[in-house]
């Protein structure tokens, strides 16, 4: 099949080597057009766009795909599918009929369950032990039409959204192949979602990933791994921002204070709604991640400090 693939961050970019190497025929990759980047802000192709790009393949990058000269360019292309991963924009209908086999998504979920832009980082911060990928034909409604095939992944104990989601994209990729293959010689038709099981996964704001130290340790770790590394969990210190990594379980602490600070040699605990928590790498202001112990013997972490907490 002549194919037009859509997508944008590196997590779509295991899709797009394997349509590359697959016997379909990529006429032209879609991207978000170029973005501020790095600490110097500075305008940067997506990781899409610059591996469409370094293979020879016409890229495009309308500002939305509403535009009628992205609409007449496709129109040209006549593509017969068109793959999409993690693009970053809505379609809209003029752009759905252009291709005879539709836009066909990875999404990585196994829907109906987190339809929306953050289906990995919802499947963490509310404790899923099982998550997955699903292909699916776009319809007009979020993340809502007829399925072509799943795959299960587990959700294993020390998972971020940016590992679960490495997992993930690299085998969704296999399954979004198996999927246009199956397309191409009719094997495979998509069956509807069921009505039962539906949730929604918006993007997590930088105010959500706030931690609050007055929820349970769980829910402090869960919070953290999802945050992971984007858009990255943070706490405040004497009112300036502190990034956070990863936290370890310390159950056998159960007295320290919410929030409270107890500076050990070779760990930082806090306090949290349960029991303390071990400080992983954490990252000041302007500075690389370090592990918490040499933060706090470079900043003068007092024991008994406290970390700010989000309004109530």
């Amino acid at each position: 099949m002549r194919l037009v693939f859509a997508g944008t961050p590196q997590a779509a970019l295991p899709s797009l080597a394997a349509v590359l190497e697959s016997s379909h025929d990529l006429v032209a990759v879609v991207s978000r057009p170029d973005a501020p980047a790095g600490r110097g802000r500075r305008l940067a192709e997506s990781p899409v766009a610059r591996r469409a790009a370094a293979a020879g393949v016409e890229v495009l990058k309308p500002a939305s795909p509403k535009e009628p000269e992205f609409l007449s360019r496709l129109a040209e292309l006549a593509p017969d599918c068109c793959p999409v991963v993690a693009y970053g924009a809505l379609l809209p209908g003029s752009v759905l009929g252009v291709p005879a086999h539709g836009w066909v998504n990875l999404h990585f979920s196994l829907l109906p369950a987190w339809r929306g832009a953050a289906p990995v980082q919802h499947a963490l911060l509310t404790g899923d032990e099982i998550t997955g990928a699903s292909t699916f034909r776009i319809v007009a409604e979020l993340d809502a039409g007829p399925v072509f095939g799943l795959l299960t992944e587990p959700i294993l104990a020390d998972d971020t959204a940016g590992s679960l989601l490495d997992r993930l994209g690299v085998r969704g990729a296999g399954l979004l192949v198996r999927t246009l293959d199956g397309i191409e010689d009719g094997t495979l038709v998509p069956v509807g979602q069921p009505a039962d099981g539906v949730s929604y996964a918006p993007k997590l704001t930088v105010e959500e990933a706030h931690v609050d130290w007055r929820q349970p340790a769980l829910a402090v770790d869960r919070r953290i791994r999802a945050c992971t590394p984007d858009p990255g969990a943070w706490t405040t210190v004497d009112g300036v921002r502190l990034k956070l990594g990863p936290v370890a379980m310390r159950p056998e602490m159960v007295d320290l204070p919410r929030g409270t600070l107890e500076v050990m040699k070779s760990e930082v605990l806090v306090g949290t709604g349960s029991h303390a928590v071990a400080l992983g790498d954490v990252q000041p202001p302007g500075k690389r991640p370090m592990p918490a112990a040499d933060w706090a013997r470079g900043a003068r972490i007092q024991r008994g400090s406290a970390l700010g907490l989000p309004a109530p």
